[in-house]
């Protein structure tokens, strides 16, 4: 292992600093870029790795502000002009000798978290604490990131050893699951043989790998926008189409869609707005909305009710309407070959002492969406859980974690690829 715990833990801390949410993450795309042009890697960016056809969730005001940040911290025109308002970045190596091809996954957003102002968290006490307000790596992602570069910088150094591709994804987004839809589509990784991502802590302490997940939750987030007609409450009510009726109404609709009877369902709406004044028919309703389902078809289904509810209580209420998309992933389930090899290599680690294949994962992952574009390829995937004790909950403004196990993700991932490759 030519990659040591100091280098690993000042690039965690860097970008720790610098949180940037999704679609916005311009210095972190350009400074991953900075570090892989000197390891020596061809880098994509851009619509090189994005189709615009599937991006989910990506506001032009988050984007324009993600920019102006980048360039306030030194961001590199050129890697901005190359991204061309899309973030993330894929990291290309080719050994030059015919093997298999390896795509690799790390998530590089932050969360919506104001950092915690007490003393004794680590970030404060050792000067890394988010400069951006309101936002903050709360979910670990600057560990991923930093896992990507250690794993990037063993293979610049190892490449001798290898055969075949390897392609490191830094994808932009996940939070939300909006970022790995757009990848996909791109193709970047449809050649790829094997696909491997992970989480860090999340449900296991330092010690502990899951090597294999279950029931991941398909998803679809939506969003269902009314518009009505605005008009007098007192003097003309009739002469208004009122936009906020109509979303209460679709509100208790959505929750009574039928659950499917063949698997796990979930729906829940998370956000209503709606309305301009007390004495104004309301013009302008939103709905944000989420659909669960344990497999993809049952997924579907729930997210086709969705849409014929908000059509159906259109017509009724006379308003116009639109839905958006604004993110989705996919179940998944792990090929046991991986799982195995992933099993006996954090085992190998002296610092890992167990591994749990059997963790019920029930939530929702966009990684899931890249894993399955490769099995449906032809391809293997697996998804893991690096175990990392943590000082409070993922999305806590208190969440900080075990910088050791930044040294274990890159022993596994390097492992893993040496293992595939060698």
């Amino acid at each position: 292992m030519n990659v040591d715990l100091s280098q690993l833990t000042e690039w965690r801390r860097e970008f720790h600093r610098f949180p940037e949410i999704g679609w916005s993450e311009f210095w972190t795309t350009s400074r991953i870029a900075d570090y892989l042009e000197q390891m020596g890697f061809e880098i994509l960016l851009g619509k090189q790795i994005i189709n615009e056809d599937f991006v989910r969730g990506r506001q032009s005001t988050v984007v324009e502000q993600g920019l102006a940040n980048a360039l306030a911290y030194g961001a590199k025109q050129k890697w901005l002009d190359k991204m061309d308002g899309y973030t993330g970045c894929v990291a290309m190596l080719d050994t030059g000798r015919a093997g298999k091809t390896v795509a690799l996954r790390f998530d590089i957003d932050c969360v919506n978290v104001s950092e915690t102002q007490n003393p004794q968290h680590i970030p404060n006490q050792l000067g890394f604490r988010s400069l951006n307000d309101g936002f903050m790596h709360a979910c670990g992602h600057d560990a991923h990131i930093t896992i990507g570069l250690g794993t990037a910088l063993w293979l610049s150094q190892n490449k001798d050893k290898l055969n075949g591709k390897v392609k490191i994804v830094f994808q932009p987004a996940e939070e939300g699951v909006r970022g790995a839809a757009a990848i996909a589509a791109s193709g970047v990784i449809d050649d790829a043989d094997y696909f491997a991502g992970s989480h860090i802590g999340f449900c296991a302490d330092s010690g502990t790998v899951i090597s294999n997940p279950k029931n991941f939750l398909s998803t679809t987030k939506i969003d269902i926008r009314y518009k009505g007609k605005p008009a007098h409450a007192g003097a003309a009510p009739h002469l208004g189409r009122n936009a906020l009726l109509a979303a209460a109404h679709a509100v208790t609709q959505l929750h009574g869609i039928a659950r499917h009877g063949e698997g796990m369902t979930r729906i829940n709406v998370g956000v209503l707005k709606a309305g301009e004044g007390r004495n104004v028919i309301p013009a302008g309703a939103q709905i944000q909305l989420e659909v669960r389902g344990e497999n993809k078809a049952i997924n579907q289904y729930m997210a086709d009710q969705v849409m014929q509810i908000a059509q159906g209580i259109a017509i009724g209420f006379d308003v116009g309407y639109e839905t958006e998309i604004m993110g989705e992933a996919v179940d998944m389930n792990n090929d046991p070959e991986l799982v195995k090899l992933v099993e006996e290599i954090a085992l190998s680690q002296p610092e890992v002492h167990s591994t749990n294949a059997d963790y019920a994962f029930n939530a929702s992952e966009d990684a899931t969406i890249l894993g399955r574009r490769v099995q449906e390829h032809g391809g293997k995937a697996v998804y893991f859980i690096l175990g990392a004790d943590r000082t409070a909950g993922h999305h806590e403004a208190e969440f900080d974690f075990d910088e050791k196990q930044l040294l274990t993700g890159v022993k596994i991932y390097t492992a893993l690829v040496q293992r595939l490759l060698g």
